[in-house]
Formats: structure tokens, C-alpha cells, sequence
């Protein structure tokens, strides 16, 4: 029997060939969206990659401009790095080795006092106290006579500084500028009329870290000083206070008062900064200061926090302030327009020490 060939049967059923037209057509379909929109995604990323690029640059070359307006004048030929933004009160040699040993400790606190040579045996002991705990010792001469301490054995170990007639606050804003003294972490401001007999510095250092004081003062020996603002008189009995009582008559402090002299308040004889209270501080000294006077109500805003906790007096290390008359004396023992002090134990008297009552400075000053 012969099977014949009929064409017709080879050609696959209409159905047939409708689903595949259809599945051809979604697949083209789905092929041209991923295609565009890949082209599309693609065009995005790129135009987001020039965009950052441009960023970038734009970031890059205001740093660079910000950098190079930064340099110090006539810097700008220097090889990079010579120039340092911060720099130290250590005395160095213009060739050779440091006078210094160099693997010694660096010292961490700096003692700055305006002195006269007539406390010369007082600051005498002050320093010694202070150069036996590791402490930087600079002294501002506001008399000039630098030569009459150089009988002392520490004398080469102490930066002098001599200008004549000026206060500490004077010459602090000037040689004490927070990049230059920015690795010392305590700054002492001290006047010159204070006995240290019953005072330590590193054990003082010790409790102003304990308690995290960033403007202090050793307390005052009430029997043995004269104390103008009783709030700096020692307490015996306790290791640090921050506030002062009062409950009868005018100005009354309790423990709602967060304002000085009840609290938050150290007197301007013998504060004590943090780095970081200090860098707050010397911007509040005016360039022309004299006095301080009004200086030590502010002092609470570079606190650094909560005046009434983060500023305070130290009862277990105290000292002595002496009340003598220091800058400003004349024909022996006369002081020249100096006000009258107040009275012993007035709480609203915010007078300066004693070194700092009097305004006689010479008009030209001279520095060597």
C-alpha cells in the first residue's frame, strides 16, 4: 500500500501558531524594555558619577584654595610641614641637641606669675614647690630686673619675660596664647604674695581631675590670709566646695543661688585652668586689661558645663595669700593710688588681689 505525502498536514495547527506569534511578542517586548531601560539606568549612572566628580573636585579645590590662604604670610615658598600650627614654652637651641633630656617626661602644667624682686624669697619658694612636680615655670617681671634673680639655682630652668609695669593678665594675653600653650593641661595664673607651705601642686592636680574641676583655686587659710570673698576661705573639713551660705542679711546664698559669689566662682589671685577652660578664657582678656575686675563673674562661661559643678575650691591643699602690695609701690611701703580694700569677710565685695589693686603703669613698656 503506498502512503501518500499530504502537505497540508505538515503545517502546525492555527492555534498553534497564534501562541507562539503571542509568546514571540511578549519576548520581544520584555527584550526591548530591559535594553532601553538598562540604557536608560545606564546614562543615569554616569551622569551621577560626573556629578560626584565634579563635587569632588569642586571640594577639593576650595580645600586646597582654604589651605593655601591659611599659610602664614610669606610661608608660602617653605616646604611643607616646616611651619607648625601649635607650638610650646620649651627652650631650645638653634643647632645641636635640646638642652633637654629627650626621653623625659614632657612636663603637663604650666605656672605663670607676674613677679617683682621684692617678693624674690617668696616666689622662691612658690617655684621650687612647683619645678619639683614637673611644672613649666615662667615668670613675668614687671619691675625689669631680671639679673637679680640669676643668683637663684633655678633661675636657666624658668622662662623670663620682662615688660615694665604690667599686670599678669596683661602679659598672659600676650605670651600665653592657647596654640602655645595648648600641651599643658593646667594652666596656674598665680599672683606673687602667696605662701605654699601647706600646699601641694600634684596632689592639688590629682583632686582637680578627681573631680572635675576646669577652673579652681586652692582654698585660703582663713586665719593666716587676708580673704576678701568667703567662698575661697578653706573649709576643714571638706576636700573640695563649690558654693557658698549666707542666710541673713542682703545677698543670701542657699542651695538654689547658681550665680557668683554664692557659686561657680573662683577670686583672681590664684585660678586655675584647664587647656580647655583656659582656650575660653584668654579670649575673654581684653587686649588692653589691666585689672581683672569683673573678669572672675564671667569666668563661668568657659566652664566648659555647669558652672556650679565644674568650678570650685580645693580645701586639702590651701595656701596663704599674704596681701602685699605688689605692682604699683613707691617710696617704701606707700602705695600709689591704690583703692581702699574692702572689708575682711564682705560677701558682696568682688574686689581683685592685692597685687592687682593699683594702676601705675609706666606709658612706654619695654621689653627685653
Amino acid at each position: 500500500m503506498i502512503n501518500l505525502f499530504n502537505p497540508a498536514s505538515a503545517l502546525p495547527d492555527p492555534k498553534n501558531r497564534s501562541f507562539y506569534c503571542s509568546l514571540f511578542i511578549v519576548a520581544s517586548l520584555i527584550c526591548g524594555a530591559y535594553f532601553i531601560g538598562g540604557a536608560s539606568i545606564a546614562k543615569e549612572y554616569k551622569e551621577r558619577l560626573t556629578r560626584w566628580k565634579v563635587i569632588y573636585t569642586r571640594q577639593n579645590t576650595k580645600f586646597d584654595t582654604c589651605k593655601n590662604r591659611c599659610q602664614p604670610l610669606g610661608s608660602e615658598a617653605l616646604p611643607e610641614g616646616i611651619v607648625a600650627k601649635t607650638s610650646d614654652l620649651e627652650v631650645r637651641p638653634l643647632w645641636g641637641s635640646s638642652v633637654n633630656n629627650e626621653n623625659s617626661k614632657p612636663s603637663m602644667s604650666l605656672l605663670a606669675i607676674a613677679v617683682g624682686i621684692k617678693q624674690k624669697e617668696i616666689v622662691d619658694r612658690i617655684v621650687k614647690k612647683f619645678l619639683s612636680s614637673d611644672f613649666v615655670v615662667m615668670l613675668f617681671h614687671y619691675d625689669g630686673a631680671v639679673d637679680k634673680w640669676r643668683d637663684l639655682n633655678w633661675s636657666d630652668r624658668a622662662i623670663h619675660v620682662s615688660v615694665m609695669n604690667q599686670t599678669k593678665w596683661w602679659f598672659a594675653k600676650r605670651f600665653l596664647h592657647p596654640d602655645i600653650v595648648s600641651e599643658y593641661e593646667y594652666i596656674f595664673l598665680w599672683d606673687e604674695d602667696l605662701g605654699v607651705e601647706n600646699f601641694d601642686p600634684k596632689r592639688y592636680l590629682s583632686i582637680v581631675r578627681e573631680e572635675g574641676l576646669e577652673i579652681s583655686q586652692p582654698a585660703l587659710d582663713p586665719d593666716k590670709s587676708d580673704v576678701y570673698h568667703p567662698i575661697t576661705a578653706r573649709v576643714k573639713k571638706l576636700k573640695v566646695h563649690r558654693r557658698f551660705y549666707k542666710f541673713k542679711g542682703s545677698g543670701r546664698c542657699d542651695n538654689h543661688s547658681s550665680a557668683p559669689p554664692c557659686a561657680g566662682w573662683v577670686e583672681m589671685m590664684a585660678p586655675v585652668f584647664s587647656k580647655a577652660a583656659w582656650q575660653c578664657v584668654w579670649y575673654m582678656i581684653q587686649n588692653d586689661l589691666i585689672h581683672a575686675w569683673g573678669l572672675d563673674v564671667q569666668l563661668g562661661y568657659c566652664a566648659q558645663g555647669d558652672r556650679t559643678k565644674n568650678v570650685g575650691v580645693v580645701d586639702s591643699e590651701y595656701i596663704v595669700h599674704l596681701g602685699l602690695p605688689t605692682l604699683g609701690v613707691s617710696d617704701g611701703n606707700k602705695v600709689t593710688n591704690a583703692p581702699a580694700p574692702p572689708q575682711k569677710g564682705d560677701p558682696e565685695a568682688l574686689a581683685p588681689s592685692a597685687s592687682d589693686k593699683v594702676n601705675d603703669r609706666a606709658k612706654d613698656a619695654v621689653l627685653y
